[in-house]
């Protein structure tokens, strides 16, 4: 096993990010020479309208999708030096992801979808450690379509935090909820910042989302 991360260190660091979609006149220049320097623990917002490039950094930093041109450092460790497997490894071992749509299994309950990750990873959280963390202690046994829109966001959230990620990527997260629920899922978010200390990135179109970070990214349309 590599040794662990220096967390007084960056957690990511970008040198001249670029990402190009297409090519010729129709080419689409989502992020131009991004320079980025991120602190490890902090919960951090990346703020902006659609189309600005918000989910396409969160991408390249997750080892989702290579750049165009330019370098990322993930502490010391240079992702974009990375072949499939190392960068499937740092996946594996140190990032958790929360999407929009929640991605849960329907024939399987709370406890289960945890379990799926667990099952796979290092040295994971137990769904019954996971579960009461969000607020779903009652509803381990309940199956996705049993569960409110927030609270299958919150198991999303359970079984993301259950590998022990380094850091979570969270895209929109609360744009399918109303407000209300919307924020109840924020303060999940902070209460994994807070408590586990997991770096965590928002990517939001929503100005009062802001409030809660430790820093603010804002983005503009190309």
């Amino acid at each position: 096993m590599p040794p662990s991360p220096d967390p007084r260190l960056p957690i990511y660091r970008t040198q001249g990010l670029t990402k190009v979609y297409g090519s010729g006149p129709s080419a689409v220049h989502a992020l131009r020479g991004v320079e980025l320097t991120l602190p490890a623990g902090e919960l951090v917002v990346l703020l902006g309208p659609s189309g600005s490039g918000k989910s396409t950094l969160l991408n390249l930093l997750g080892g989702l999708d290579a750049p165009s041109g330019g370098r990322i450092w993930f502490f010391e460790r240079e992702l974009t030096a990375m072949d499939e497997a190392r960068l499937t490894r740092y996946r594996r071992r140190h990032v958790g992801f929360v999407f929009q749509l929640y991605n849960l299994m329907p024939s399987l309950t709370a406890r289960e979808n945890v379990e799926l990750v667990t099952d796979i990873a290092e040295q994971p959280l137990d769904a019954g450690e996971a579960l009461p963390m969000v607020g779903l202690a009652a509803r381990a046994d309940h199956f996705p379509a049993q569960l409110s829109g927030g609270e299958q966001q919150r198991v999303a959230i359970a079984r993301a935090v259950a590998k022990r990620p380094t850091v979570l990527f969270c895209d929109e997260p609360t744009g399918a909820l109303d407000s209300q629920t919307g924020r109840a899922v924020l303060r999940v978010l902070q209460q994994v910042n807070r408590e586990l200390g997991t770096t965590v990135l928002i990517v939001t179109h929503a100005a009062a989302t802001a409030a809660m970070a430790h820093r603010v990214i804002h983005f503009w349309r190309p």
